[in-house]
């Protein structure tokens, strides 16, 4: 029996596809390898050619796998089962999008089309998404940065997929005939690509500030790797004072004018109203003059707790807070825990986080600034609303302590990096044992503390009121331009067909 043209080994399947996973998880951090990521995206679009659909869907899978596994390995140190449970289904999106690119006509449009929206479905669902391992994260430290000023993180994530289309269309079109050139179509896609990276650097980027406050991030130190339940609060409180005072000590007549503290490092049995904590907080903002604004969590009930950014001004009063919206799902809560109590021991989340409301967007003292806490980085639907109700700078409280590695740090600032050049915003961040960061509006990342050091970062930051065409329109117009790409290669597709 001959085999068809569309059969082939499994190997020549697989191989490919994991290795074209494998190099898009390198693009990210810690590896950090961003063009590897064009080259990933590459060859998947090689490998899908031709393909059934079915063996596509497998294909993707694959891929998926080569990229998660590794971009998600953090996860296993929570449990084991549903690491690779989270991996398994993660993966999915590319094995779906792989699916939906046509077997050959107009492949390269449904190739961006499909992986971009299935990857902005993966960012919001189940259970609000995981942008965690986007191939979007890689991108930080690259060329294509500056594009999220147009399109925020779909649009890198779009020109990851259409850059490594393009370049494998290059490459398989050299090999197979050295001396012809590309055919228009490509040729335009390319100009197309270098067109939006360089718009990208001209696009709007928040503006001229419209004022400069001193901050300072700190950072108390401490060891990593260990649950909130193996920590005494104390510890933790005590090693952000001392943190404070070493700052107050060596310059205390220049005391910054804002005192950023990280997620979670107020950590209280019952309200902070009347606690000796918050009495401490109110006579360190005035003594310092300065605001504070420090992570505060309090249990509310036998089920339940707040996680606060809670804003001290210079007198000591409390004057505003933030409830964090976006909670993580088996971390701050548990989603239907009835029915995941069958499967796992749900005693490390023995309380579910109270979900807060509103746009992240805090009146201070100091001016109106935006409010992500910790998780709430990796989604530009935080920020979003955030800038859109007047904040001119944005502020991340994290606590990413219980990470014994650096995957999740160092994503967490690469996700810093896209926030501020998507909303053109100067961005501080604050990690009781890091990063702690200082990042500018065009996504340069001023400072980074080390990890598990007692730190102490000293800046000076712009306060901006100008608009970004991200902050203007949001994802629709990405997400719109990717539907019609992917619909309209398949009605060519299928109108390309022999009767």
């Amino acid at each position: 029996m001959i085999p068809s043209k569309h059969s082939r080994p499994r190997a020549a399947i697989a191989l490919p596809s994991i290795l074209a996973g494998l190099l898009l998880a390198l693009s990210l951090p810690p590896f950090g390898f961003w063009p590897l990521a064009f080259i990933g995206s590459g060859l998947l679009f090689w490998r899908l050619e031709g393909l059934r659909m079915r063996t596509r869907f497998f294909s993707g899978w694959l891929a998926g796998l080569g990229c998660f596994v590794p971009g998600l390995y953090w996860a296993h140190s929570f449990n084991t089962y549903g690491a690779a449970a989270l991996m398994a289904i993660e993966a999915l999106s590319m094995a779906v999008a792989a699916a939906l690119v046509p077997r050959n006509l107009l492949r390269g449009p449904a190739f961006v089309g499909a992986f971009t929206i299935l990857e902005a479905i993966r960012m919001t669902w189940p259970f609000g998404g995981l942008p965690i391992g986007g191939v979007f994260l890689g991108q930080a430290d690259g060329p294509l940065l500056r594009t999220a000023r147009i399109g925020g993180p779909l649009l890198l994530t779009a020109l990851v997929w259409g850059s490594g289309a393009v370049l494998a269309t290059l490459v398989v079109g050299l090999l197979r005939s050295p001396h012809k050139r590309p055919t228009n179509p490509v040729l335009v896609s390319l100009v197309g690509v270098v067109a939006v990276v360089v718009a990208g650097y001209l696009a709007p980027n928040g503006g001229p500030p419209v004022g400069r406050l001193s901050v300072a991030s700190i950072q108390g130190g401490g060891k990593r790797g260990f649950d909130k339940e193996q920590v005494n609060p104390a510890t933790v409180f005590a090693a952000q004072l001392a943190a404070t005072y070493e700052m107050e000590r060596k310059d205390a007549h220049h005391t910054p004018r804002l005192v950023l503290w990280p997620e979670d490092v107020i950590s209280l049995a019952g309200p902070l109203q009347g606690s000796s904590v918050g009495a401490t907080m109110a006579q360190l903002a005035s003594g310092l003059h300065t605001t504070i604004i420090a992570g505060v969590t309090s249990t509310v009930s036998s089920t339940a707790f707040d996680n606060m950014a809670v804003v001290w001004a210079p007198n000591g009063h409390i004057v505003a807070h933030y409830e964090k919206v976006h909670r993580v799902p088996f971390g701050e809560y548990v989603p239907y825990r009835g029915f995941f109590s069958h499967f796992a021991n749900l005693s490390r989340v023995p309380l579910d986080a109270v979900p807060g409301h509103g746009s992240g967007m805090v009146n201070t003292p100091v001016g109106k600034v935006g409010i992500m806490i910790s998780y709430e980085v990796f989604f530009a639907n935080r920020s979003l609303p955030a800038v859109r109700a007047g904040a001119q700078l944005l502020l991340v409280p994290t606590n990413t302590s219980s990470y014994a590695a650096s995957q999740i740090p160092t994503q967490e600032v690469a996700a810093d990096e896209i926030q501020a050049t998507q909303e053109g915003r100067d961005l501080v961040q604050a990690a009781p044992t890091g990063y702690s960061t200082v990042v500018n509006n065009n996504g340069q990342l001023l400072q980074r503390s080390v990890l598990g050091k007692r730190d102490v970062i000293l800046a000076t930051v712009a306060m901006r009121t100008g608009r970004t065409i991200y902050e203007r329109f949001g994802d629709p117009p990405v997400l719109l331009a990717c539907a019609l790409a992917l619909v309209l290669s398949w009605i060519k597709a299928r109108l390309a067909r022999p009767a």
